[in-house]
């Protein structure tokens, strides 16, 4: 067990004991105000004063030596130009000071704003640090840079062809091939969603391919697709939508062809969600469960993709913005979520697979 693991552990049995004491008189996952009363085994801000005033679209990977690694995108204001992916690192005395792992300023004499960084582990190879560049989601492009250790230094940027922009807010699924299965869309011309595959990342034979839309924007205007394998086969994609709900496709062929899209029972207020299939066999959502406010941000659970359980509320404040989650699993067991905290700073909490059942 890593240091950091030895850390997390130590705080998970001290936080369960007065979970368990909260459970015998509010009752373990009973449904307060229309919210689940169990909460975090642990929150934090990753760091309380952070170096812009703005913070936003966080990412958390566990990196191959069992470190925990943070990034998100910050500046004065989301949009301008000195907007730029800082990163921090979980260390057992806590988060680092973030430092700078992006600048858009690769593609001309001017800088870009940076948006939505994506950090993924490929099994067996290098971290990989997907982002974004330009002056508005409409009209950005993306960029990446590989990691050989663990976050310390990055290679080159390099900027992905011009009809991709690789996993557009969410982590992508690696497949049993290799390949990397990314969810993305495109807000030029309405809001569309499609798939990205990259084959060989980081290497020489690397190359990218897409599908066509899988969606009229008419009909829903969704992004930021979420990917859920429930089997080698059977993928599920849950999108975030301006219709209030979220809505889904399926794939019964490991991610070739896809279902059109319908809307799920899940609210949505115009905000982004992300998920993770649990050790279990249970899958956690991470989500708004209002059609109107980016508040509260509370975990689901499924056992199937059809039906979805609150289970825990990470963060509940009236007006606030709770947003923008990104969750995984750490190969302890224990679930962790980054997320967006009234724009001002980023929140890490810390959740147990017992909050599930």
């Amino acid at each position: 067990m890593s240091l950091v693991q030895r850390h997390l552990h130590a705080m998970k049995l001290h936080n369960r004991y007065f979970t368990a004491l909260a459970g015998l008189f509010l009752g373990f996952g009973a449904i307060a105000d229309g919210l689940p009363s169990a909460t975090p085994i642990r929150r934090e801000f990753i760091v309380e004063n952070f170096p812009t005033p703005a913070n936003h679209a966080s990412t958390i990977v566990q990196t191959s030596d069992g470190s925990l690694l943070s990034a998100w995108f910050g500046g004065t204001e989301e949009g301008r130009l000195d907007v730029v992916i800082w990163s921090s690192r979980l260390e057992p005395t806590g988060w680092t000071r973030p430092v700078v792992v992006a600048r858009g300023e690769e593609d001309g004499d001017d800088p870009f704003p940076c948006w939505n960084p994506v950090l993924f582990q490929v099994k067996n190879g290098p971290l990989v640090l997907f982002y974004k560049v330009g002056p508005k989601p409409s009209s950005w492009w993306g960029r990446y840079r590989i990691s050989r250790d663990n976050g310390i230094s990055w290679s080159q940027s390099k900027r992905i062809a011009s009809s991709m922009v690789g996993p557009v807010r969410n982590k992508p699924l690696e497949m049993p091939d290799g390949t990397l299965l990314c969810g993305s869309s495109d807000e030029s011309s309405g809001w569309r969603i499609h798939l990205e595959t990259i084959y060989a990342i980081g290497t020489r034979k690397m190359f990218w391919t897409r599908t066509p839309d899988l969606n009229y924007a008419i009909d829903y205007g969704a992004i930021q697709p979420t990917l859920i394998p429930w089997s080698n086969k059977r993928i599920q994609m849950l999108c975030r939508t301006r219709q209030k709900v979220v809505t889904e496709s399926w794939s019964v062929d490991g991610g070739k062809s896809w279902s059109g899209l319908r809307k799920t029972t899940l609210p949505n207020p115009n905000s982004a969600i992300d998920a993770v299939l649990l050790a279990d066999g249970k899958a956690v959502l991470i989500h708004n469960p209002n059609a109107e406010e980016r508040t509260p941000l509370i975990a689901s659970f499924s056992k199937d993709g059809a039906e979805w359980t609150p289970a825990v509320t990470l963060e509940s404040e009236p007006g606030a913005e709770l947003s923008y989650p990104a969750v995984i699993q750490t190969s302890d067991g224990l679930i962790h979520v980054t997320y967006t905290w009234k724009r001002e700073k980023i929140r890490h909490a810390v959740l147990d697979p017992a909050q599930f059942q």
